[in-house]
């Protein structure tokens, strides 16, 4: 059973987010709150799977809560979506870097809501993909120089490789056809990447191969 917190002030939305999770057999709504401090607390309480937070809270706003969660050691595997009205809202790369796992727009149809976060559970793809890679390539582009390259030392040529093309948004699919090897070897290498990086999930591993310099804005194809 997949457990999920709604984070958000207006209860219209978490009243809108509630009513198809709750419609699953594998997802249930564990709690709700309606600002930062009542969501840190719901999430040391009830450890949720998932926190679907607002990035524009009041009193401890997404971005302070998410860096608070991710943090804690004993939060660990919680994950955080940041929930926000505009696409490319001007905050949510931060927030990906301050280590959500990616960011839903809270007009989005019901159907990719559950396959959010059932995705980010699992650890398998970055969230709305289109949209997200348009998004890190947009900010990292405005973001500080590469850091030195050491930071990719560890890795072989072929984890680099792999780490390249999820920077650009490529699939587990997509890079086994890329690279010709099964997906769940493409999978293996991710992890084995992420483990070896320290990244919390796939988001953090795209943020560390713009951040390297491994990936460049623009290389989208």
């Amino acid at each position: 059973m997949i457990r999920v917190l709604l984070a958000d002030d207006q209860s219209l939305v978490r009243a809108g987010f509630r009513a198809p999770l709750d419609a699953q057999p594998d997802i249930e709504v564990a709690g709700e709150a309606a600002d930062g401090e009542e969501a840190l607390r719901a999430v040391r309480e009830l450890a949720p799977d998932v926190v679907l937070m607002d990035i524009r809270m009041p009193v401890l706003d997404g971005l302070a809560e998410t860096r608070r969660i991710t943090e804690d050691d004993r939060l660990k595997e919680v994950k955080v979506v940041m929930l926000t009205t505009f696409e490319l809202d001007e905050y949510v790369f931060e927030a990906i870097r301050s280590g959500a796992s990616g960011f839903l727009v809270k007009d989005t149809e019901p159907d990719e809501l559950l396959r959010a976060v059932r995705a980010v559970v699992g650890g398998d793809a970055l969230l709305s993909p289109g949209v997200t890679r348009r998004l890190i390539a947009e900010f990292a582009a405005r973001s500080k120089e590469p850091a030195a390259a050491d930071a990719l030392a560890g890795l072989t040529e072929r984890e680099r490789q792999v780490m390249a093309l999820v920077g650009i948004g490529l699939s587990n699919e997509e890079i086994a056809r890329r690279l010709v090897v099964s997906p769940l070897t493409a999978k293996t290498h991710v992890s084995r990447t992420m483990v070896k990086l320290g990244a919390r999930d796939r988001a953090q591993l795209v943020v560390l191969a713009y951040e390297s310099g491994l990936v460049r804005p623009g290389w989208l194809g």
